[in-house]
């Protein structure tokens, strides 16, 4: 079973395969304030459109976010900050991040999630409490991405099933019907594919019909990965990684996502109602590796003008 990738980095000029070329199409990339101040010019490693998203950790000053977010915008890029619910201390507070991306950064794309502490800042606990508001809809949101776990999480299912997360996207699923806004499952990076074509194949059974664009790890270090997986709450997948920690020859090779990619490429083309629509990148390697990687495999028909 493929699960990790540990070859070299693709060499310039080896053979992309179609498949995986058309699967990393419209890739989307995530950053936060912090990484996205290290790099000088996206437009050198990310084609123009791509949809970037901007991670809140609790902590950052909107300030951060929104200045990143306007940053991005106007060097051609669909920016979609994170909107972490339980960060939030209340509606006042929200409707003002929500103008004040609008407002400064032009920002009509949210991503909508629970977020990473237990306890609540004050009045929101889920991403569904915050859709019920109804504050999107209002700004004329155009994209709301809500949070998909293919691996489950233990913090929704402390009990290891998959029943409340489950339970959360049919209602998130129901909600397309009362939004104008495009609605999609933006998840958690995983490094099997086996998995998660199997979760999607039973979204699909279960009747929810939002499209899955799903979380992939770019290249990094192993210890950089199993870092970022034991504070993300990554499943099955972590005792793959442990594992390969074990072996000190494997230990300081870096990680590439090839094999899942293109084993989710390959089964794509061959179903082509799979309902993963595209890839979205943890670049927890750094942004440029992250891009690069991309580009080598064919990432998009159109390539920066300095790649």
């Amino acid at each position: 079973m493929a699960l990790l990738n540990f070859r070299k980095k693709a060499e310039p000029g080896a053979l992309v395969l179609p498949e995986v070329e058309a699967f990393l199409k419209d890739y989307s990339i995530e950053v936060m304030p912090r990484t996205a101040a290290k790099v000088d010019a996206f437009r050198d490693y990310l084609p123009k459109g791509t949809r970037v998203y901007i991670a809140h950790i609790e902590g950052t000053p909107i300030e951060e976010m929104v200045e990143t977010a306007k940053r991005l915008n106007a060097d051609g890029y669909n920016v979609m900050p994170h909107f972490p619910a339980r960060i939030i201390p209340d509606q006042a507070t929200f409707e003002n991040w929500v103008a004040m991306y609008q407002g400064e950064a032009d920002v009509k794309q949210a991503l909508v999630l629970a977020g990473g502490p237990t306890t609540p800042l004050g009045a929101f606990d889920s991403s569904i409490q915050l859709l019920e508001t109804g504050v999107f809809d209002k700004a004329g949101f155009t994209h709301l991405h809500v949070a998909g776990h293919p691996e489950g999480n233990k913090d929704i299912d402390p009990d290891g099933s998959m029943k409340n997360v489950s339970d959360a996207l049919h209602w998130k699923n129901n909600f397309q019907e009362l939004t104008d806004a495009n609605m999609a499952i933006a998840t958690q990076f995983c490094f099997d594919a086996k998995p998660i074509i199997a979760w999607a194949d039973k979204l699909a059974e279960q009747g929810i019909t939002l499209p899955v664009h799903i979380g992939i790890a770019g290249p990094a270090k192993l210890q950089t990965l199993i870092k970022f997986a034991i504070a993300c709450g990554v499943g099955p997948s972590l005792s793959v990684l442990q594992k390969r920690a074990m072996d000190v020859t494997k230990l300081l090779l870096p990680y590439e996502p090839t094999d899942v990619v293109k084993e989710l490429a390959l089964h794509k083309a061959s179903n082509p109602d799979f309902n993963i629509e595209s890839v979205h990148f943890f670049p927890l390697g750094g942004i440029k590796t992250n891009a690069n990687w991309a580009i080598d495999h064919g990432g998009s028909s159109t390539k920066p003008a300095n790649a």
